[in-house]
């Protein structure tokens, strides 16, 4: 039986391939198919944009907001591995990512994220002055936080200032200032940041022992989750504040007790320091922030 050679692919084909190649890694470099990272920034800026705005945020800077964090937790992870990429082929968790696989060449992050900051400028750049200037504290603090970790003994609450730099934002472009209680709303994210990261530098601890990388799981030490546990404490103290200043009910308490629970969940699941189960723990906290969301969203719905 006679057979036939398969006809070679043309070159329309090829460069089909290789751009559906490219788009799938970049893809991976950007975290989209890990959307956790988005979800724990995204949280505190919707806290923020409902109390702000009294429960009704405006459409329009709700979709702005949603699409630049986004943008700027995608162009955040592209820095961070191009600023890891000789560091992460030494760890077990981030050993395949593009950069450290060498998938994606360095010149091609770089540009990714630049496109990616571009586009989060453009979006910034329909709101007023106030909150264009506080989008730029927001850059140089995605840009160094890469680097801050190299010496900073506690890179998670520099993270916490990095994520959270969303919530002045957030208020600046609802009310034309920022409040009291947005700078709290901002305290509140910093601790909570410190909170997850710790628990998520839990699992990487041993990696970065060897290599250098610094983290608050290495600086606390055996005492890992008592600091979990103090600043946990210390963000539902942050959290009944805000609600004493904006007189809230049972309602948005509610969320906060559900969120206090959730923390007691987390010491349960770390209590051996297992890999697994901190990563579990710092996943948990996508619900914390979902709580505190439903009990600030129900207090304006049901007043």
């Amino acid at each position: 039986m006679s057979g036939t050679t398969p006809a070679a692919p043309d070159a329309a084909s090829l460069r089909w391939r290789r751009l559906r190649r490219s788009l799938h890694e970049y893809g991976l470099l950007t975290r989209l198919n890990r959307p956790i990272g988005i979800l724990l920034l995204l949280w505190p800026v919707l806290w923020a944009l409902w109390i702000a705005a009294g429960g009704v945020p405006d459409l329009k800077l709700l979709v702005i907001f949603v699409a630049g964090t986004v943008l700027t937790r995608s162009a955040g992870c592209v820095i961070n591995d191009f600023a890891d990429r000789d560091f992460d082929p030494h760890v077990r968790r981030t050993r395949d990512r593009p950069l450290a696989a060498r998938r994606v060449s360095p010149y091609e992050a770089l540009v990714l994220f630049a496109v990616l900051m571009l586009a989060a400028l453009v979006l910034v750049l329909q709101l007023d002055g106030l909150t264009i200037r506080l989008s730029l504290v927001a850059a140089g603090l995605a840009i160094s936080y890469p680097f801050v970790k190299r010496f900073f003994p506690a890179p998670q609450l520099y993270l916490g200032i990095a994520f959270g730099w969303g919530v002045p934002m957030a208020f600046a472009a609802t009310t034309g200032g920022i409040p009291k209680v947005g700078w709290l709303v901002f305290l509140v994210t910093v601790l909570w940041a410190g909170i997850y990261d710790t628990l998520y530098a839990m699992v990487d601890r041993d990696d970065d022992l060897l290599i250098g990388i610094r983290s608050t799981a290495i600086l606390f030490g055996d005492m890992d989750r008592v600091a979990i546990g103090i600043m946990q404490l210390v963000m539902v103290w942050g959290l009944v504040l805000v609600g004493q200043n904006l007189d809230f009910s049972l309602t948005y308490y509610a969320g906060v007790v559900a969120a206090a629970l959730l923390f007691g969940w987390q010491q349960w699941l770390a209590r051996d320091r297992s890999r697994d189960q901190c990563f579990r723990a710092f996943l948990n906290n996508n619900y914390v922030g979902l709580a505190l969301f439903l009990g600030i969203a129900g207090e304006y719905a049901l007043a």
